[in-house]
């Protein structure tokens, strides 16, 4: 720890290390007001926003006790984090845990159990929860690092629904320098995690000002040359005559290269009505379409990043074009004559862009002239990030800084080799830090003289927090390089009004904030009641597919019973409720297990088990069904199957699109894998999910009408069909609660290379043979002792067991002992 300076006054509070957190009374004013509710805390980057979530944190911890919970949306953000608490806090390094990606998740939930501060990634979090590998009830504490991302189907949003559900003692804070674009987007935050109090503090206010320093903005206009215009020229004449292909098709008024996103996204939703109502011509407009994408792609690289970007980009165009199932759009992107003149053109520039030269004289200038020692440049192209930091190499010491994914087809960098770059930048190793947006939220990289901005980013978020590297200890500098005429410019002036209305509309929540206490008291607390109940989930091929070859409509009569469970026993008794709520608002407190942890909340013993594959957790469905009461979901990575929902039934779920390709030959898994349930469980089901089936895309009726009987008839097959992912989850939850509920069957996962115990492997065969289930089969194992005395038993020997009766009895006599007919 470093020596106390005798100038500085420092905080003494419970669990805080003494002579480290500096007392500045705005970090102070922020943390006592969001320990007391949910609360928002808005404050300039760089000005200690993880200050104040920890003196939350070690506040709650010393009232409460507990465990604190930290989300931040990158693993080097919570490395960060983690390093700061073990020695802001006085708690043992080893109570301090960090769960990300690279932790094994048997091991996540041993650490659970006797961490006090977990510091974790969202997604991480989000599955343990879905898998049932730990509980927030004993959580007190909650932060949501950057919690501007709590939109759409964020991670943070289920987290936040399920800790208010879950906790015994719930206190939520949020935190960012920008978190939104304007009123709506801030409450919807707010709404999403549960906050009832918004907490502002800006560069205006006094005690806020005397801890910042002035950061200057300039905004730096380059040309482009001739060279690059007409590689860029070259791409809008076909962007052009594609367009016109559109107009032709009456889906668009406009043949201009530069239209907005917004505009494609018009008329790609055109061309969607198009074939919805089966005009084959909507098919190839959309094929256009693509290809429309796929050359503003191209032009922005040329214009806003690199030549060499773009070089990168046209390779890996060239490789998909090759590979097999490449769709038509991408054959004729690279066989276009003007696409293959620009690639020409492309490879045979040895110019320099004009951002690299521009960006060298910048750095030029503020090592050399202005005594600087660090600088960040950020671009929004990894590739831009390689061949940039090459290219700077040749003047200055520079390293890039980049995520972990490929999606732009070259080298991530390791979470080690991360941290390893921002440890050597902080300690002065090199000058410049090349980075894409993962150094944007958060990181506490060192003060910088220079923030650079390669290109603007057309959010104002973003804007602000690429702003907040530099300006924090002394005066900083921040340059935004625009190419003249392109899209840079448009760009710009988005992110520029976005801020100034992010500002106006933070000074308003910061005047107004008793205002919104009751606004969002009701609506972000009110919204965790809500469960929704299931709907009508499935439908038959034909209503489901919207054929309507068959007029005939059903008799209007009420039926007869024929012995058969009528439509009462489906009916909503076991269906969420808001009666399941209490009266607070928060769903009723876990049950106690015997070992005095709390129970996952909506969970018990007796309760309906869903086993969920990993891979679903692309879809909201296994978050779904972990909120809802009585049913408990478990995550493993299936071998057969995506959903496992007794000894005997197991759930290969579809979207329509996959289904379709199915049929085109793009994707012949879905037979093979069908084959694989039917061969491991009794009831395989198949879950065709989405609407349109017969419309959406350009297969006829009867080739799919044949893929459902084949499935039905040649596979044994149930083949369902459910509207969306809502629809999907509902009618797991019937299914799963009619067979362990009310067929008393267990959940066994098949097919898979896990290591059964003895005794499981007993009880899978013997419950195998004539489906006799596992209760029974170890009812059949604890009287007889063996799978070889069970059966070699004789009928009459077998009656004697309790839950066999002569039917089951004969049944597995004649599987044992009749001759095998091959």
């Amino acid at each position: 720890m470093a020596a106390a300076d005798a100038d500085v006054e420092y905080l003494d509070r419970p669990l805080v290390s003494q002579c480290f957190l500096e007392d500045r009374a705005y970090q102070t004013q922020l943390a006592d007001a969001a320990s007391k509710t949910h609360t928002l805390v808005c404050l300039p980057t760089g000005l200690g926003k993880t200050t104040v979530s920890c003196l939350v944190t070690a506040h709650r911890l010393a009232e409460y006790g507990g465990t604190s919970l930290m989300l931040a949306p990158t693993k080097p953000l919570v490395q960060q984090h983690a390093d700061f608490y073990r020695e802001a806090l006085e708690v043992a390094d080893d109570d301090i845990v960090v769960f990300t990606g690279d932790v094994r998740p048997d091991d996540r939930a041993e650490l659970w159990e006797s961490a006090r501060i977990v510091m974790a990634t969202p997604q991480v979090v989000e599955n343990d929860l879905v898998g049932n590998r730990i509980s927030l009830a004993d959580v007190t504490h909650i932060t949501f690092d950057e919690c501007h991302r709590a939109t759409g189907d964020y991670a943070y949003n289920y987290i936040a629904e399920r800790y208010h559900a879950d906790a015994e003692e719930p206190l939520v804070t949020g935190m960012s320098a920008s978190p939104g674009g304007d009123e709506e987007e801030i409450l919807t935050v707010c709404e999403n995690l549960g906050l009832v109090e918004v907490e502002v503090m800006t560069d205006a206010d006094a005690d806020v000002e005397k801890h910042t320093y002035r950061t200057e903005v300039d905004w730096q206009h380059v040309d482009l040359p001739d060279d690059v215009l007409a590689i860029r020229d070259a791409l809008n004449e076909v962007i052009t005559e594609r367009l016109t292909k559109l107009k032709e098709l009456g889906v668009t008024n406009s043949t201009d290269p530069n239209m907005s996103q917004r505009d494609l996204n018009k008329i790609r939703a055109q061309l969607q009505r198009l074939i919805n109502n089966d005009d084959s011509s909507g098919y190839k407009g959309m094929s256009a379409h693509a290809e429309v994408m796929k050359l503003r792609r191209a032009t922005e690289l040329v214009e806003t990043q690199s030549v060499e970007s773009l070089r990168r980009y046209f390779e890996r165009q060239r490789e998909q074009a090759r590979s097999s199932g490449a769709s038509k759009a991408s054959q004729r992107f690279v066989s276009e004559p003007k696409v293959k003149e620009a690639m020409r053109l492309a490879e045979s520039f040895d110019g320099l862009h004009p951002k690299f030269r521009k960006t060298r004289i910048l750095l030029a200038e503020t090592f050399g002239l202005e005594d600087g020692s660090r600088a960040i440049v950020f671009t929004e192209s990894r590739d831009t990030a390689e061949t940039l930091t090459e290219f700077l190499n040749e003047s200055f010491d520079a390293r890039r800084f980049v995520g972990q994914g490929d999606k732009e087809g070259s080298d991530g960098m390791t979470q080690n080799e991360q941290k390893e770059t921002l440890d050597a930048f902080r300690a002065g190793e090199f000058e410049v830090l090349v980075s894409t947006s993962v150094a944007e939220e958060g990181l506490d990289v060192p003060d910088v003289d220079l923030v650079l901005f390669y290109e603007p980013v057309p959010k104002g978020v973003r804007s602000i927090q690429r702003k907040g590297r530099t300006g924090r200890a002394s005066e900083g500098k921040v340059v935004v390089l625009i190419a003249n005429d392109t899209r840079d410019e448009a760009f710009f002036w988005m992110a520029q009004n976005e801020e100034k209305q992010m500002e106006e509309e933070l000074r308003s929540l910061k005047g107004m904030t008793s205002e919104l206490e009751s606004e969002l008291s009701q609506e972000s607390l009110g919204s965790f009641e809500e469960s929704g109940g299931a709907t009508d989930s499935a439908t038959t091929a034909e209503e489901a597919a919207g054929d309507s070859d068959d007029d005939e409509s059903a008799d209007e009569g009420e039926a007869e019973s024929d012995g058969q469970a009528g439509l009462d026993s489906f009916a909503g008794e076991r269906e969420p409720s808001e009666e399941s709520a209490t009266e607070d608002g928060n769903a009723p407190d876990g049950d106690e297990d015997s070992d005095g942890v709390a129970a996952v909340a909506g969970t018990d013993e007796s309760g309906v088990e869903i086993v969920a594959d990993q891979r679903e957790l692309d879809s909201t469905i296994a978050r779904d069904l972990s909120k809802r009461d009585g049913i408990e979901t478990r995550l493993e990575t299936l071998a057969v199957g995506d959903y496992v929902l007794s000894d005997r039934v197991v759930v290969e779920r579809k979207s329509v699109d996959d289904f379709l390709d199915t049929l085109l030959g793009e994707d012949r898994s879905m037979f093979e894998q069908v084959g694989d349930a039917v061969r491991n469980y009794a009831r395989p089901v198949v879950i065709v999910e989405g609407e349109n089936l017969y419309g959406k895309r350009n297969v006829h009726p009867n080739a799919i009408r044949g893929a459902l009987a084949s499935l039905a008839v040649d596979f044994g097959a149930s083949v369902l069909f459910t509207e969306d992912e809502r629809g999907t989850a509902n009618l797991l939850d019937v299914i799963a609660r009619r067979e362990q509920e009310e067929s008393d069957r267990e959940v066994r996962v098949h097919g898979e290379k896990s290591n059964k115990t003895l005794d499981e492997q007993q009880e899978y065969v013997v419950s195998s043979v004539a489906e006799v289930g596992p209760v029974t089969a170890r009812a059949l194992l604890e009287s007889f002792g063996s799978v070889e005395a069970v059966m070699t038993a004789s009928e009459e020997e077998l009656q004697e067991v309790e839950g066999v009766g002569p039917v089951t009895a004969q049944r597995v006599r004649e599987v044992v002992g009749s001759e095998y007919a091959g």
